[in-house]
């Protein structure tokens, strides 16, 4: 089967110094880029992330400080990697959660203007776990019928969660050979900003998804309590999610 296409997908994977995606810098990252005619490019490339990298994190990805020392920062080869996903849609194994977020701190922090909202994301674990419940281990013996060899490792994983997706069309009738429909799909939730900490409720209006303001539309709550707004900005919340706060509260001042 050949994915149905209309814009080329990108499946990505990272492996970081932790699980933190406030203060998380990438290690390794490596993209699948999955074209409308089938064609396929592949790119994997480690990062110095700047700091240490915690034993507990290498335990689980085998990369440690040395295995960087040499490689270049985030900021370095930034601008390449927004050009190659550029007009992209996303998949990952847990990307909505966790690969996208912290991809998309590493831009901010890289200063590299990337537009991250017309992009549809297909997050392949959360198909998995409406449809068995399952690892990425388990995905990809139940689905393609091996073993995940080299576990953990950015480009196993990636290839890994393309070749589950297209198990998962052919298994299952009812999933819709379509990005749209997968996006769709693979969401839990509709996120305002990546760490969900905003969220559209039914009506498609933003509502806070935590705190004493919880379910309250974003705008009303700057209003009623304006302090709010500098508390976030000044807390140790996501860049993304305090400049999509930002825009909401440019957006209320600018339609008085």
């Amino acid at each position: 089967m050949k994915l149905n296409l209309k814009n080329p997908i990108v499946f990505f994977d990272l492996e970081t110094t932790g699980t933190n995606i406030n203060s998380d810098r990438i290690v390794e990252i490596c993209y699948l880029k999955v074209y409308p005619n089938g064609n396929e490019e592949t790119k994997t490339m480690r990062i110095n992330p700047e700091m240490h990298i915690p034993e507990e994190a290498s335990a689980v990805h085998g990369i440690y400080d040395e295995d960087v020392a040499e490689c270049p920062t985030f900021k370095e080869v930034a601008r390449n990697i927004a050009n190659d996903i550029e007009g992209c849609d996303l998949a990952g194994f847990n990307s909505n959660r966790f690969d996208i977020p912290v991809l998309a701190e590493e831009f901010l922090r890289a200063d590299v203007d990337i537009d991250m909202s017309r992009r549809k994301f297909v997050d392949v674990q959360v198909i998995f776990h409406k449809m068995e419940q399952r690892t990425l281990s388990a995905a990809y013996k139940f689905y393609c019928g091996k073993n995940l060899e080299d576990a953990h490792t950015a480009e196993a994983d990636t290839r890994a969660t393309y070749e589950v997706l297209m198990s998962q069309l052919d298994r299952y009738p009812e999933l819709q050979n379509d990005v749209t429909f997968l996006s769709d799909y693979s969401s839990f939730n509709k996120n305002v900003d990546f760490a969900g900490r905003m969220v559209y409720d039914d009506k498609g209006v933003e509502v806070f998804n935590f705190g004493k303001y919880k379910g309250m539309p974003v705008a009303d709550v700057l209003k009623r309590d304006p302090g709010y707004y500098s508390w976030i900005l000044n807390s140790d919340f996501t860049l993304n999610t305090k400049a999509m706060l930002t825009k909401i509260r440019l957006r209320e001042i600018t339609q008085k």
